[in-house]
């Protein structure tokens, strides 16, 4: 029979590999980030990706305080939920596929000589980049049924709530850092030429992925 400190470390490293395999899954959070890199760069990425992580702990939140439960199981909530969630990823996936050819792009020479893309990004607030991601991560509904599912089926009843605000903590860090890392990857100068050098053709798909995500929301 296992031990409490070896059932806890059971509990952590199952959360840990679900989570990895959930936050590697392409879906909406990628969409944004990739999307703030391209038409923002590297800062506004990163604090959109602090938004996401954030965001992780209104679902934690839901489940420990039983809240998920409650909304599964009340229709009204959750289609409202739903239809907002799906509403606002359409809402970002129409302004993208607006998205014209850069007109200032202009592929010079950078320090190393190498080749690179100077292209003017819109000016986003660090605020507004958070809000971004926040809301992105906050809003959606399958996260939080995700969510209920991991601290119903995953932790143990006799788990206490310290532990499990402990396993919140970690899954919104972890998310946070996985798409800081992700953004400074996608914003490294050579990936980033090539991002902008197709800036407008990338924007458009992202939002072609935002509006189907939306529609399958409430379709499935």
């Amino acid at each position: 029979m296992l031990s409490m400190s070896e059932t806890l470390w059971l509990e952590f490293i199952t959360i840990a590999g679900v989570h990895l395999i959930a936050v590697a899954s392409p879906g909406p959070d990628f969409a944004i980030v990739l999307k703030q890199v391209i038409n923002q760069g590297r800062r506004a990425a990163i604090f959109s990706s602090v938004g996401i992580g954030l965001g992780i702990m209104l679902h934690v939140m839901y489940s420990i305080l039983g809240l998920s439960l409650l909304i599964k199981n009340t229709p009204v909530l959750y289609n409202i939920m739903l239809y907002a969630a799906a509403g606002y990823l359409f809402y970002i996936g129409v302004l993208a596929l607006r998205s014209q050819p850069s007109e200032s792009a202009v592929i010079a020479p950078n320090d190393n000589g190498l080749a690179s893309s100077s292209v003017s990004k819109d000016e986003q607030s660090i605020w507004q980049a958070f809000r971004l991601g926040f809301v992105t991560n906050g809003l959606n509904p399958k996260a939080t049924l995700f969510f209920l599912s991991l601290f119903s089926v995953v932790v143990a009843p006799t788990t206490n709530d310290a532990v499990r605000w402990g396993y919140g903590v970690y899954l919104a860090v972890a998310t946070g850092l996985w798409f800081v890392t992700l953004s400074i990857l996608l914003s490294n100068s050579h990936i980033d030429q090539y991002l902008q050098r197709y800036r407008h053709v990338i924007d458009r798909l992202m939002g072609v992925v935002l509006i189907v995500l939306a529609f399958s929301l409430v379709l499935f």
